[in-house]
């Protein structure tokens, strides 16, 4: 205990004493209480903490056998795991200590979660165990109200007790029904507001950045549980009533509201509510204006003795409202027509606001969904709490895999599948895509008779859903023609939702576009809900897809032109899957999956697409730097990825030997479809990826594509150690490579030797290295050495890195190598003493090749100075201009340096 007191009683923060003699307030039960409390959070934490400025802390605070934690270093959730399992079994100052730990580290980690931890921790106090328990425990209510509450939950239950999923398409459409907590898997929530600037289409914009959301949360997101969302909210600084779920279609949203439901039922999760109203927007929209007594009573009739008694306890109260977006009513959360009587008939858009304003049953707490572009115009100031579902991490993808597939043979060789193809596994984040793909490879897998020809494994997209509904199409009774004339109907209904941001249909809809709704093929594609009767497709890029198809199954050259002049007017992005599909479509192969449902003009059609997106591609001269002319740039490439035309592709980007798409945030899947252009377009000889964002698995993407490009730059884009691996492979595949810009990242460590390896390969070319800035240390000199043998190699820079000490001799040993023939090397602010000049003579006393050397702003000022001005002044020393500047220099020694000038008259020094 004395370690842990003297620990804290050395802290000058305020808070950390003050936290101190909190955590020794709490007796052991609740100390354990909390701590198992927050164990989601600490697990999480813990793996994401710097582990060495962890384990350093827990050893300062006497946590026991600290070095064995090591061992797991690789697998930070099983150290994780361990740790706090250790933590909960040791006494209670070695848990007090845990804390302390965790608190010192918030100074040197930005970790949100942390931060969120610790103030809950700290701002809650001891109201913090009466809170715990009453979510565990919930409310004291009197008999009767205890029945109908049991009552109530047993009617939620037989709701929510299954998740729904078509059945995969083989011989009948109907549903299958799984228990939700086998069926269930969990989704990443974070606390966030970036919808609020939304240009581009919501599924597109939220998959570009799902890769980032893999680091940024991190970094600046904080994660949120399902036990916390009614906890404490570090960022509005109190406990939150109104909570606003985003996410774009088939995230999970609505499943997660059923999976709420379901363990507040069981008992699982925020028991403080004693009655949980569950309503669906589209099944609200047709209701004319009723009291939220009467909205209550229409769903739940059997609480209608008690409802007055149970409004009586507005805080016992929580009501959710999903599909915010799916809502036709205005709901304008600022709006001063308010409704205060429960008995008082409004228009639901009303009731749902006058709820949220507090005016209606104040006190209550409400939790809704919608999608991004909803929220974006609107006003939510009064959501305490705004969280984001981002989907599926890897671990989470492959649990879906596992418990769609039956046969865990067929579910790993799924995966795998999907894992090597970038466009699949990247929309894999959400839940809805998960499945189609799901269902779409367990047809392609199974697939055995004889006589039936083998689907095609998707590459794209477009393939994705044309092998879906084709496989839909193969199992169903209807002829082909009357197939068709439903496919056309739904498509035009589909295209005109897609142009109008609209995803509910009515009957009104169907009649207008004369879709048949008796049609047994109609619910293979939309889902329709009960009263009132409603229809929407699967998933919006089932949507999409049907509004691309319908110009190839019903060609109208007048209609195919005024779409996609209307599809490139929209600046929200909601054209753009359909461009991406009426393109994928042009390919005659991806086409021939719906042979039989097709217009007779449906090559003229591709014909059509392929001329449009010839005059949609800006010709290089044209290219301005501006981002949007890059992300201009980044969009065709995706059509001509998803049109798979190699001819079309060589032929559009025929002019163009340079690709500038720097600064422009590239995901992973930007990154493969990148690689498929260049692998295609053998012109391309730069490529300039200046601050892309890429990180080492957009690189493992790219790399394929690298084969032939001249000059490389990757500049800023947080490459890590391991990105060596894949930078050496794309020096050994590529010939053609003379120039390879790597500054400003973080390539440190063993891989590098795997780099340099390759660059001392004498198939490598490469002329120029640029290296700056990237945390590399005295140590890598040694490795840095080995590449510097290779005669092709004449530029190196290594400036702003650590490579002061003992290793820099073996640098300059390679430096002086007859195989060396570097010509300028820069060693700018790389933290040089006076002792270095030693080394430093040896080495361009050696080198008749270098003319160019950079020394500045580092620390030569000193006796040794006069090693290399010796060196300088030598024979055997070609350098043609040297950098000393901001050296420290004397005036003496400056003095000196300039009258090297006059031993080498073509000696150009900078000082």
């Amino acid at each position: 205990m004395s370690k842990v007191s003297t620990k804290t009683s050395s802290l000058q923060d305020d808070g950390a004493k003050k936290f101190y003699q909190q955590l020794c307030q709490y007796e052991d039960h609740v100390l354990r209480m909390t701590y198992e409390y927050f164990q989601e959070d600490l697990l999480y934490i813990v793996e994401n903490l710097n582990l060495y400025s962890l384990l350093h802390e827990l050893d300062s605070h006497n946590i026991p056998d600290v070095k064995k934690y090591r061992d797991h270093e690789k697998d930070r959730k099983k150290l994780a795991q361990i740790l706090l399992q250790d933590i909960l079994n040791l006494r209670r100052e070695h848990m007090i200590g845990f804390w302390l730990s965790l608190y010192n580290l918030r100074r040197e980690h930005g970790l949100p979660s942390l931060h969120s931890v610790l103030d809950e921790f700290y701002q809650k106090g001891g109201s913090l165990e009466e809170e715990i328990l009453l979510d565990e425990y919930g409310h004291t209510l009197p008999p009767k109200l205890k029945d109908i509450q049991n009552l109530h939950k047993k009617c939620l239950q037989e709701r929510t007790a299954k998740l729904v999923e078509h059945k995969p398409p083989r011989c009948n459409q109907e549903e299958e029904s799984f228990p939700i907590c086998t069926r269930y898997v969990t989704l990443i929530i974070v606390s966030t507001d970036h919808f609020r600037k939304q240009y581009e289409n919501e599924l597109i914009e939220t998959g570009v950045k799902h890769e980032e959301y893999l680091k940024e949360t991190q970094n600046e997101l904080q994660r949120v549980f399902l036990n916390k969302i009614f906890r404490w909210c570090h960022r509005s600084r109190l406990v939150p009533q109104m909570v606003m779920v985003v996410g774009v279609p088939g995230v999970g949203k609505t499943t997660l509201m059923q999976k709420i439901v379901y363990d507040w039922v069981k008992g699982d999760l925020y028991q403080r509510f004693s009655f949980v109203f569950f309503f669906k927007f589209r099944k609200l929209n047709k209701l004319d204006k009723v009291s939220l007594e009467t909205l209550i009573l229409h769903h739940y009739p059997y609480l209608w003795q008690q409802l007055g008694n149970i409004f009586q306890d507005p805080e016992k109260l929580l009501f959710i409202f999903d599909g915010l977006d799916e809502s036709n009513q205005t709901m304008d959360f600022t709006s001063r027509h308010l409704c205060s009587d429960p008995k008082q008939p409004e228009r639901c858009g009303h009731i749902v606001v006058s709820l949220v304003r507090k005016s209606l049953l104040n006190g209550c707490s409400v939790l809704m969904t919608s999608r991004p572009t909803r929220l974006a115009s609107m006003d939510c100031r009064d959501f305490q709490r705004m969280v984001e579902i981002t989907g599926f991490f890897t671990e989470e993808r492959k649990i879906y895999f596992d418990n769609f597939f039956r046969d865990p043979e067929l579910a790993e060789k799924a995966f795998t599948y999907v894992r090597q193809n970038d466009t699949l596994y990247t929309f894999c984040y959400l839940p809805s895509y998960c499945w189609i793909i799901c269902t779409v490879l367990s047809r392609s897998f199974q697939t055995t008779s004889s006589d039936q020809q083998v689907s095609l494994l998707p590459k794209t997209v477009t393939q994705l859903f044309a092998i879906f509904v084709a496989n839909i199409l193969s199992n169903h009774s209807l002829e082909k023609s009357g197939a068709q004339k439903l496919l056309q109907s739904i498509g035009w209904m589909a295209e005109h939702g897609v142009m109008n941001h609209r995803v509910i249909f009515d009957g009104r809809d169907l009649e207008s576009f004369h879709v048949d709704n008796k049609s047994k093929l109609l619910s293979s594609f939309l889902m329709e809900s009960e009263e009132p009767v409603s229809y929407s497709f699967l998933h919006l890029t089932v949507q999409e897809f049907f509004s691309a198809f319908v110009h190839y199954a019903d060609y109208s050259p007048e209609k195919l032109q005024e779409s996609l002049e209307r599809a490139l007017s929209y600046c929200d992005g909601r054209g753009e899957m359909f461009l991406r599909f009426l393109c994928g479509l042009s390919d005659a192969t991806t086409r021939s999956l719906l042979t039989g449902y097709l217009a007779t003009q449906a090559a003229q059609a591709s014909r059509d697409v392929i001329t449009w997106l010839k005059n949609f591609i800006p010709e290089e001269q044209i290219q301005a730097h501006s981002e949007d002319h890059k992300r201009h740039l980044l969009r065709t490439f995706f059509y001509l990825f998803e049109a798979r035309n190699a001819d079309l592709v060589q032929e559009s980007l025929k002019s163009y030997t340079c690709i500038d798409l720097s600064t422009v945030r590239m995901s992973a899947l930007d990154c493969a479809v990148l690689a498929f252009i260049l692998d295609t377009c053998k012109t391309i000889e730069e490529l300039n990826l200046t601050g892309c964002f890429l990180q080492t698995e957009g690189l493992e993407r790219l790399s394929p594509g690298l084969h032939t490009v001249k000059y490389l730059s990757l500049r800023a884009n947080n490459l890590t150690n391991h990105s060596c691996i894949s930078l050496a492979s794309v020096i050994r595949t590529n010939p053609f490579l003379r120039k390879l810009h790597l500054s400003y990242n973080r390539l440190s460590g063993p891989h590098l030797s795997d780099l340099m390896g390759a660059l001392s390969s004498p198939t490598c070319e490469i002329e120029e290295l640029r290296l700056a800035d990237n945390d590399l240390t005295d140590t890598c000199c040694i490795q840095l050495a080995s590449g510097m043998t290779n005669p092709s190699l004449k530029i190196l820079d290594l400036s702003r890195n650590r490579l002061s000490g003992p290793h820099l001799e073996d640098l300059m040993k390679a430096l002086s190598s007859p195989g060396c023939r570097i010509e300028e090397l820069y060693l700018d602010k790389v933290g040089l003493p006076d002792t270095s000049c030693i080394q430093l003579a040896s080495g361009i006393r050696n080198n008749p090749f270098l003319k160019r050397l950079d020394l500045s702003n580092n620390f030569l000022s000193g006796h040794h100075l006069k090693d290399l001005m010796e060196a300088l002044t030598s024979s055997t020393c070609k350098i043609e201009e040297l950098h000393m500047l901001g050296n420290g220099l004397s005036d003496a020694e400056e003095e000196a340096v300039r009258n090297l000038r006059t031993l080498k008259s073509n000696l150009k020094i900078l000082i």
